[in-house]
């Protein structure tokens, strides 16, 4: 039997937000949360609170403002407020059902390891950090077991539920990620993310060929119009966002891809290759297709009763190397992370058949 495919499931209010909810009026059982925005995030206020308060649902969120319990600069706000650098943003919640990340032997292959930060080769259908209704199972997890087992530590960060993470991957996206193991190597590294001075290159497979050697995708991003659980190409309103490419093989009817994204946003690298008619294999969100062995040798036998699995299973995208400064030694670095076995195997049957 094949495994199971991916499918994205919308999260509704859980019946802990609705019970929270009822309790508003009543002072005492309130928390108060303040941030304060340091960067023009340009990001709405109910998506800014989702992000940073990952145990309420967004829903719960959204009534929450809509009864006045956020503030902006101490004025009433609206879900759709934009945040902006110096805003401070208050908000009375209702105290969360605990959670606490523990942790869990999952496997971890790690690239490179030192006192300061260590960096993995994250594998697919792992979540990088614990979230709603995925409490277990996760990168976190696995570093909070690995540094239990070797003495070490991990960042505390800006947000208590990710600590060590400085940047992030998509759960069916492999390849490497930087943990920061104490504060200090985190703001530093972190500082090298914002300032874009962090080289990232991964290799993805991809549907069709495309004109050009090489070239850059310059086209902004937003969420998108009609799900705003995906994000899409938005000439108005979208957010900047480059990417070059370069064509490494050819297969006729498919391709292997450097990619070198110049800005980080959410699903960046699979939004512009689905925008320039070339979406990533096995990425069903954004117009790609799974491939069996059938798709690309074609039919070498009698149809069979039994089912025809994907040679991959997920998008065929890799986190495959990055160029960085060490944050305590400044002496550049460069981290490679191997292709995981399912894009070998892809490779393999395209490279053997030219397709």
């Amino acid at each position: 039997m094949c495994a199971e495919s991916v499918v994205n499931n919308q999260t509704s209010a859980t019946t802990e937000d609705a019970q929270a909810l009822e309790a508003l009026p009543v002072d005492e059982t309130l928390d108060h949360i303040e941030f304060h925005i340091r960067h023009d995030l340009q990001k709405r206020l109910d998506l800014y609170l989702r992000d940073r308060l990952p145990h309420h649902s967004r829903s719960m969120l959204q009534k929450l403002i809509r009864a006045g319990a956020a503030l902006v600069n101490n004025r009433p706000a609206k879900s759709s407020t934009l945040l902006r650098a110096g805003d401070t943003v208050q908000l009375d919640i209702p105290p969360a059902v605990d959670h606490h990340a523990l942790p869990e032997n999952i496997p971890l292959q790690v690239i490179y390891e030192d006192d300061h930060f260590l960096a993995v080769n994250k594998q697919a259908d792992l979540l990088v950090h614990p979230a709603r209704g995925h409490w277990t199972g996760t990168l976190i997890n696995a570093l909070l077991y690995h540094a239990g087992q070797t003495a070490g530590t991990l960042s505390t960060g800006s947000d208590p539920w990710r600590p060590g993470i400085i940047h992030r991957l998509d759960r069916h996206t492999t390849g490497l990620i930087l943990i920061a193991k104490t504060d200090e190597a985190h703001w530093r590294l972190a500082g090298q993310f914002e300032r874009r001075t962090i080289h990232k290159t991964y290799l993805a497979i991809v549907h069709g060929v495309p004109a050009l050697d090489n070239d850059m995708i310059d086209a902004p991003l937003g969420v998108h119009p009609g799900n705003r659980e995906k994000y899409a190409v938005r000439t108005e309103g979208g957010r900047p966002a480059q990417t070059i490419y370069h064509v490494r093989e050819r297969f006729g009817r498919s391709s292997l891809l450097e990619l070198n994204p110049k800005t980080g946003r959410t699903h960046q690298l699979r939004v512009h290759l689905a925008h320039i008619g070339h979406p990533i294999v096995g990425d069903v969100t954004y117009g790609g297709r799974e491939l069996t062995p059938l798709d690309i040798t074609g039919p070498a036998a009698p149809p069979s009763p039994k089912p025809i699995c994907p040679v991959i299973g997920r998008q065929a995208l890799h986190a495959w190397r990055l160029h960085f400064v060490h944050p305590f030694s400044f002496t550049r670095m460069s981290l490679e992370a191997p292709l995981p076995a399912d894009m070998l195997e892809l490779l393999s049957v395209l490279r053997g058949t030219g397709r």
